[in-house]
């Protein structure tokens, strides 16, 4: 499972049009927007990045909406691989480190 957060642009006066658009597109969930500068936070989830994408595509396309930009991605498979390696190619401390002074 993919979760990723984006920053929706939409022009101030949009906002409300815009966060009712999203609330009802199902594919995000809405976190916090500031009305003054148009921009919204999302959260949205996929089995795998083509399908945040697409996802992502599908928001930027939508009513009142001027761009969606990926900020943070997350999956738990990518985290899950990465700590194999760490585990696999970290070296070991050296014992001059390990001593307290």
């Amino acid at each position: 499972m993919n979760v990723s957060s984006l920053v929706v642009k939409t022009a101030p006066r949009e906002v409300d049009a815009a966060l009712a658009s999203l609330a009802k597109s199902g594919l995000c969930d809405v976190f916090f927007h500031d009305t003054e500068k148009g921009l919204i936070v999302v959260t949205i989830e996929g089995k795998d990045t083509g399908e945040e994408i697409g996802k992502m595509k599908a928001i930027e396309r939508m009513p009142h909406i001027l761009s969606a930009q990926l900020v943070y991605a997350y999956s738990k498979a990518e985290l899950s691989e990465a700590v194999r390696s760490l585990a696999v190619f970290r070296p070991a401390v050296p014992d001059a480190l390990k001593e307290h002074r």
